[in-house]
């Protein structure tokens, strides 16, 4: 993946939980909040009912920066598809 880097780990309390990761890569707090707001509606959408009791931790690239909601929907689904 281009963008993002993903992580599933089992957790114990029986419902889907997303961690993010969204370093600074000299970006503005605006553009690190955007793209966090974008990955969680993204999870919220279309990955949430599909995770079942798992953890997932996404962590941005610097590419994901510059990436449109529709790569970065894309990406992830594509990623969840997989499994």
């Amino acid at each position: 993946m281009k963008l993002l880097e993903f992580v599933w780990l089992d957790n114990l309390t029986g419902h889907p939980r997303m961690g993010l990761i969204v370093p600074k890569f000299q970006s503005t707090a605006v553009a690190r909040n955007r793209l966090r707001r974008r990955l969680s509606e993204i999870w919220r959408r279309e990955v949430q009912d599909r995770q079942g009791g798992r953890d997932l931790v996404v962590r941005a690239r610097l590419s994901a920066y510059r990436a449109s909601f529709t790569d970065l929907r894309g990406e992830m689904v594509a990623w969840v598809e997989s499994l």
